[in-house]
């Protein structure tokens, strides 16, 4: 009996690996946007995908995407700023690009990868005080939390 149920979860845990999906997220620096959209599609996905993030260029985790995420309980202090070429031997079923520079510079994937674009503002060019600059980064993460979570909802 044992055994049984040890061979159902062996089998059941290789199916959750054999259908995930992976999803990567481009964007011009990797600091912002991709870095945002990488923790709720992680998130929203749960089990179902494996979520990347990375840039045409690095600039950094930027440390305002990392305040306002963590208002609204996701934590990305731990995310490192990539770059897309760190994953040219990855197949990917999504590419997600947040950016018109992202998807005008986007790399040629495999045949297999969807190639969606979504264009948000850029928060790091946000100007004002630093409460009127934090407001805007509230607005894009919003605007990247409520296109995660359709995005989960439609493709997985």
């Amino acid at each position: 009996m044992q055994k049984n149920l040890l061979k159902k979860s062996l089998v059941a845990a290789r199916n959750v690996v054999i259908n995930m999906k992976r999803i990567l997220v481009l964007c011009t620096g990797n600091s912002c946007r991709s870095q945002m959209a990488e923790g709720y599609l992680r998130f929203f996905a749960g089990n179902k995908a494996e979520v990347y993030s990375a840039g045409i260029e690095t600039h950094g985790v930027n440390p305002k995407a990392v305040e306002v995420m963590k208002e609204d309980g996701i934590d990305i202090s731990h995310h490192t700023s990539n770059n897309v070429n760190e994953y040219n031997n990855t197949d990917f079923d999504f590419v997600i690009t947040v950016c018109d520079n992202a998807n005008e510079r986007c790399p040629v994937f495999p045949a297999k990868a969807k190639k969606i674009h979504e264009n948000f503002p850029d928060p790091a060019r946000a100007t004002g005080n630093d409460k009127e600059i934090l407001q805007q980064f509230r607005q894009v993460r919003d605007m990247i939390k409520s296109y995660s979570e359709i995005f989960i909802n439609e493709n997985l």
